[in-house]
């Protein structure tokens, strides 16, 4: 299995590349792991994981300054491969973000990014919240209980979303969609990379996932 973990200059691409590796060993998984920027390897790639961290428009002037690499994405998922974006790269599968500036994203799900309703509470929401989901509904929770606790550092989130493509949801000032999927693609609110034994646990899950 060849997973490619994208780079476009943004995003804890090492600790993302070294997590989905030990949850690879540890799953038995036979996978090579790589971090590129080249449209080719992506076109390659059995799986793709866009990390991401800053600002939306930052995160997706970093994708389209790469001749190809915006494109050989959204022709990746097309293909029905599996996708997986952390932070900022599942935001970027929304429809727009609208830090600083109206950005589009790829569109695969539905809603804008926009800045959280925290009531009071301090932002970026930084830290461990648990999670929120029915089990059995998607394969990337498999082994999980709701309450499992996973890392978050973020001060935007989905909202005017589709309730069909959100499979777990954490509090911090009302529900914050962490973990969306439609089809192929699916994405953490959260970072998998600093979640520790969740976080390897789902990570194990995206690498043995058969999208439908």
């Amino acid at each position: 299995m060849r997973v490619s973990v994208v780079d476009y200059g943004s995003g804890n691409l090492a600790s993302a590349a070294r997590a989905l590796a030990a949850a690879a060993a540890r799953a038995r998984i036979g996978a090579t792991v790589a971090i590129t920027n080249r449209p080719d390897d992506i076109e390659a790639a059995d799986r793709i994981v866009v990390p991401g961290q800053g600002a939306f428009a930052d995160c997706a002037a970093g994708l389209a300054a790469i001749p190809g690499l915006r494109s050989a994405i959204d022709a990746f998922v097309r293909s029905g491969r599996p996708f997986l974006g952390i932070c900022v790269g599942m935001q970027l599968m929304a429809e727009r973000g609208l830090e600083h500036q109206v950005t589009p994203g790829f569109g695969w799900i539905s809603g804008d990014i926009a800045k959280l309703s925290a009531s009071g509470l301090r932002l970026p929401h930084m830290g461990w919240n648990a999670l929120d989901f029915v089990p059995g509904r998607h394969h990337l929770l498999a082994g999980l209980s709701p309450g499992e606790e996973v890392y978050f550092v973020h001060s935007y989130a989905l909202r005017g979303y589709d309730e069909r493509q959100v499979f777990a949801c954490t509090d911090y000032g009302g529900a914050v969609p962490a973990v969306v999927a439609q089809g192929n693609c699916a994405g953490t609110q959260f970072h998998v990379e600093k979640s520790q034994e969740a976080g390897l646990r789902i990570l194990a899950n995206f690498l043995t996932w058969s999208p439908a």
